[in-house]
């Protein structure tokens, strides 16, 4: 599922590699498949073919059969379907343990327990025939909340059966740290994986050329993509987006975005299109993003002042609707 629009600017993704004159100088490698409802591509530098497609897809594949909706079979469509939990995989407690933690964070901001709302607002994998009521969300509220929730081993409880989750806001960037952990587990050090629009770079180019990530922009009237608007060389780490552009839907001429605030039951309306994150892992900077974005701009830059460990890149409307964009200290790669 496409959640943000990050694009791969300066690397020329194609099939080609890299000629060198000498068998022992690293070599481009590529990699590309399709997964979670989008794309994925890795580019990496080494000697020979250390990773295959097999093996990315292999690991993804299992990934899906844990938390993917869109699988029937998968762990997380049979929890969500249980009345009081059910035994979970590794994958599965990672994701909802460190849901748990950003859940407190962001003050409840994030809440994978949110799906229910997202469904009924037609941002699920049924799309319902009209928007819900403010009757019908008030009661889908009820079943809304991760203190509805908890891990006891390899289990996951839940106290209420109609609670369910959606980890669509946290597993790619998740999926990106796992296809990392692959490439690094064969010492390959230098390398680009994308899926989805999440990214994680590690070293550079041979020759020390570092990677370039072009982040899109948006055009003055709509919310249409326009020709990118930075590009950035963060070094290693993640650089995820969350944003309205799009993932969204128009009832009553208003953009209906697809980022519902588990607060109130409603979809986030402020002055945010989207927000780019760092941090050194995408499980991290996927967490946060979208939480951010449903802070708003001054609060979220609050968050943000004191971090060291993580930072964003956010493109706003002011107060005339003109799009302006700012920077937080611990963004990497940016250039005035």
């Amino acid at each position: 599922m496409i959640k943000v629009a990050v694009l791969v600017s300066t690397l020329g993704l194609t099939t080609s590699l890299l000629a060198f004159n000498s068998n022992n100088q690293p070599k481009r490698y590529e990699l590309s498949g399709y997964a979670q409802g989008t794309t994925y591509q890795i580019v990496y530098y080494a000697p020979d073919s250390l990773v295959s497609l097999r093996q990315t897809d292999s690991l993804l594949h299992k990934l899906d059969s844990s938390v993917s909706l869109y699988e029937p079979k998968s762990l997380i469509n049979k929890f969500n379907q249980s009345a009081d939990g059910i035994g979970v995989d590794e994958h599965f407690r990672v994701l909802v343990a460190r849901s748990m933690q950003i859940y407190q964070d962001t003050q409840g901001l994030v809440d994978p327990t949110v799906k229910p709302l997202v469904d009924a607002w037609g941002f699920g994998v049924v799309k319902p025939s009209q928007e819900p009521t403010a009757t019908q969300i008030k009661a889908l509220l009820q079943k809304v909340g991760m203190k509805h929730l908890w891990l006891k081993g390899n289990r996951l409880l839940k106290d209420r059966p109609g609670l369910q989750l959606d980890l669509n806001g946290i597993a790619q960037g998740y999926s990106v740290d796992l296809l990392a952990a692959l490439l690094e587990q064969h010492h390959i050090s230098n390398y680009l994986v994308e899926l989805g629009g999440e990214l994680r770079i590690k070293g550079t180019k041979p020759g020390g050329e570092p990677f370039g990530i072009g982040i899109e922009g948006v055009n003055s009237d709509d919310l249409n993509p326009e020709p990118m608007r930075k590009v950035i060389t963060p070094g290693n780490g993640a650089i995820t987006t969350s944003g309205n552009y799009r993932k969204h839907h128009e009832a009553g001429g208003k953009q209906i975005s697809h980022i519902i605030n588990p607060l109130t039951g409603y979809p986030v309306q402020n002055e945010l299109i989207s927000v780019t994150v760092y941090a050194q892992d995408a499980l991290t900077a996927d967490g946060y993003d979208n939480g951010f974005m449903a802070m708003g701009l001054s609060k979220a830059l609050s968050f943000l002042a004191g971090r060291k460990d993580i930072g964003a890149y956010m493109v706003y409307r002011d107060k005339n609707g003109a799009i302006r964009d700012t920077v937080t200290p611990a963004f990497k790669g940016y250039q005035k």
